[in-house]
């Protein structure tokens, strides 16, 4: 069996990473995605939890 990782989507240069590649979760419930090709980061991302 392959389970495979979930991919995220950079918006800036369209390419694919897995999900564990790309974001990053803080304690204080900040979500961060940086994409490894490109180098795009995008902070403070709102999730269902706050």
């Amino acid at each position: 069996m392959n389970h495979s990782e979930p991919e995220v989507v950079c918006p800036s240069c369209q390419k694919r990473s897995e999900l564990h590649n790309t974001i990053t979760a803080q304690s204080n419930q900040n979500i961060i995605f940086a994409c490894p090709y490109c180098g795009y980061e995008k902070r403070n991302i709102e999730t269902s939890k706050g």
